[in-house]
């Protein structure tokens, strides 16, 4: 009973009413987005409205019966439940019913169960696992190695259904490696990569692999500066390009530019390593390397995008860089939800009132483009406040994460916040044109029973390790 009463104490109720706040939100505007002439009632459970209620009801209890779960439970079996998922995300690519091009659901009568939403929650458990034992050193290459196949592995499977929106959500978990230490200088160069992606689309090849070379040579100079190691740093590939140059116009092989500078780049590299070292020049593995791997990610990039995305994604993610318009086709969802957003100024067209919601002129809108919904019919008052009511959610479990006394819980807990996080900032970025539309649900929000009950136990787990934060998890 002292137990029982101790855990209901513990208990951040914040968190929860901040929950039921979202839920509640979120249901009254799916039933607006949805809302039907001849099934008004917000209870009719033959309307999408009707069944997330029950959704709603049902991730309740299933919040409740986490709090009846040992909280050791979640340490012990987290590699058991890493296996059983990888299993079920081996096993949908064979037996899964196949929604909009994707074979991502296990189909049950009328039950759809979607092994991919579940798949976060026992990734970040078995992050935890591992980065809590008491051998795991992050400076470890062992150890990165490690960390990037339990979150990889995932996201490879589920990219094959394929749902590349889902895997890319894995991806987030870098965010844990930082927080329990992993080196700043390596999270920023990622972001610069983030940034070199988004510039392959956008420029030429050739000028980013000649930028590449000039920020190389800058960065040097500034190192060393001294005028005849700087010379010759840019002297040797300069001769490689023009000898690579000299065979290509003097022969009958046609190569592109981009082919004969990274190529200049590629064959100088020896000599340039081998005067390094014979003069003691620092820091030219790392520039060289850097280089080097810049090169090769600006090609996979180019790669990626022509030959591994489809044709609908791709043109969703040149519409979204300016390079393509379709108002009219792959780029009407966005213009009309920014449309609803924008039409409702700043306090809405009022609950029901909203035309484009009313007219179906936005799709997907109760479930991807349920933000639109807010935009229109709550105004600026409505969006401010869910965005509100998600930061101080993600303040909030910051504050729960820092104030655990277990490795395993501040883990799990920098796990529960990211995936929440990525979705946040992409559904949203979504509806107002920042993101590509990738087709992921705003948490605790939109439309549908495997998301809604996914997001429920990711959250509750950690209100549930936070209850019992003095206990020692082992």
């Amino acid at each position: 009973m002292r137990e029982r009463d101790s855990l209901i104490r513990n208990i951040d109720w914040i968190t929860i009413l901040v929950y039921l706040g979202l839920v509640i939100f979120g249901w009254i505007n799916i039933y607006a987005a949805e809302f039907n002439e001849e099934h008004r009632s917000i209870f009719d459970f033959s309307q999408r409205y009707g069944k997330q209620l029950v959704w709603i009801v049902a991730a309740v209890v299933i919040a409740s019966l986490v709090f009846l779960v040992d909280v050791k439970f979640f340490s012990l079996f987290a590699y058991v439940l890493y296996g059983i998922i990888l299993l079920s995300l081996m096993l949908v690519l064979v037996l899964g019913k196949e929604i909009h091009g994707a074979r991502s659901w296990f189909e049950i009568g009328s039950f759809h169960f979607q092994p991919s939403e579940f798949a976060k929650i026992v990734t970040a458990l078995a992050l935890a696992k591992y980065m809590s034992t008491y051998q795991f050193r992050i400076d470890r290459f062992k150890s990165i190695v490690v960390i990037g196949l339990i979150f990889i592995t995932p996201a490879l499977l589920i990219a094959l259904q394929p749902d590349l929106g889902s895997a890319i959500v894995f991806f987030s978990f870098i965010f844990i490696v930082y927080r329990e230490g992993f080196s700043g200088i390596v999270f920023f160069i990622g972001i610069l990569f983030i940034g070199l992606s988004f510039l392959s689309l956008i420029v030429d090849q050739l000028y980013i692999l000649a930028g590449l070379i000039i920020v190389s040579w800058i960065v040097f100079w500034f190192i060393h500066r001294k005028p005849k190691q700087v010379f010759i740093s840019g002297l040797i590939p300069a001769l490689a390009t023009a000898s690579l140059f000299a065979l290509n116009y003097f022969t009958s092989i046609d190569i592109s530019y981009y082919f004969i500078l990274a190529g200049g780049m590629l064959v100088s590299v020896p000599f340039y390593l081998g005067y390094a070292i014979r003069r003691k020049v620092k820091y030219v593995f790392v520039i060289t390397g850097f280089l080097i791997v810049a090169m090769l990610f600006t090609f996979s990039v180019d790669y990626v995008f022509h030959k591994v995305l489809e044709e609908h994604q791709q043109h969703r993610v040149n519409i979204l860089l300016g390079i393509e318009s379709d108002p009219l086709g792959l780029g009407y969802n966005v213009n009309q939800s920014k449309i609803a957003i924008g039409s409702g100024g700043f306090s809405g067209k009022g609950f029901l009132n909203g035309t484009q919601t009313k007219f179906d002129f936005v799709p997907e809108q109760s479930t991807d483009f349920i933000f639109c919904t807010v935009g229109e019919e709550w105004g600026f008052v409505g969006t401010f406040l869910v965005v509100m009511m998600f930061l101080f959610l993600f303040l909030r479990l910051i504050w729960m994460a820092e104030r655990q006394r277990s490795a395993f819980s501040r883990i799990y807990g920098y796990g529960v916040i990211a995936v929440l996080f990525t979705h946040f900032v992409i559904n949203i970025g979504m509806t107002i044109g920042l993101t590509p539309v990738i087709g992921i649900p705003l948490p605790f929000f939109s439309y549908g029973g495997s998301s809604l009950w996914a997001f429920t136990l990711l959250l509750f787990i950690f209100i549930r390790l936070d209850a019992s934060r003095k206990e020692l998890l082992g």
